[in-house]
């Protein structure tokens, strides 16, 4: 087992990143070979049945109102940044909370991302709804109607979220441009294949478009991570 000096550069929350198998001469001969070949391809603008991207495993994690940030850690507190994410002006706070689910079972040390936004809502992975006695809705970010509930506590306070607990949807970050060239649409679902020995088909991944997001990356949560073996920053291919 091979160990890495420190966490990747996107999350260091989810641990996957501590310890990871050395992959075997063959494995990392054909990775060699197969992402040549797409790179040959794309550069002669010719694309077999998809395209190349990037995958970022989200750690569980908290987005916050401002109004939330105060009951739970204090009138007027402001977050502080630990680390920049992919996203402009996105970054990992140093504050943290405990999520306490219905069956009183509590998962602490789940992190706050900045900036506040202008609706509370945690993602979880289904085996931390699992734990916390949770049916964790599949939903794109920030559609919580309907959702579970939980509390939130913090050290200056705690607040009963009546909705806003869940899984968050597979999905791709791209750039207009990029979508164009690829042949994609906001909100398509596509398939993604991830290669290698534990190697899966991702179905039902959303596409997601803004200036903002490049180059494309699709986002999953730690339990699909670990069902496909893989990391931050691993190449996969999307399906067309």
């Amino acid at each position: 087992m091979n160990y890495r000096d420190r966490p990747c550069s996107i999350c260091e929350d989810c641990r996957l990143c501590e310890a990871v198998t050395a992959p075997s001469d063959e494995e990392r001969i054909v990775s060699v070979v197969r992402n040549t070949v797409f790179r040959v391809l794309d550069q002669q603008a010719i694309t077999p049945s998809g395209f190349e991207l990037t995958v970022g495993v989200s750690a569980r994690h908290l987005h916050i109102t401002e109004e939330d940030l105060d009951v739970i850690y204090g009138q007027g507190h402001a977050l502080t940044s630990m680390r920049d994410l992919a996203g402009p002006g996105e970054f990992a706070a140093e504050e943290t909370v405990t999520l306490v689910g219905p069956n009183m079972r509590a998962i602490q040390g789940i992190r706050i991302l900045g900036p506040c936004r202008s609706q509370t809502q945690v993602e979880l992975a289904p085996t931390d709804g699992v734990f916390l006695g949770m049916a964790l809705p599949m939903r794109a970010s920030g559609d919580v109607a309907g959702t579970a509930a939980a509390t939130i506590i913090g050290p200056g306070g705690s607040l009963y979220l009546k909705e806003g607990a869940i899984r968050a949807d597979r999905h791709i970050h791209i750039s207009p441009e990029e979508a164009a060239r690829y042949g994609v649409s906001d909100g398509q679902h596509i398939q993604v294949e991830v290669a290698g020995p534990a190697g899966l088909t991702f179905n039902q991944v959303r596409i997601r478009i803004s200036e903002k997001f490049s180059p494309p990356t699709m986002h999953i949560d730690t339990d699909d991570g670990n069902a496909a073996s893989v990391r931050c920053g691993d190449t996969v291919r999307a399906l067309l």
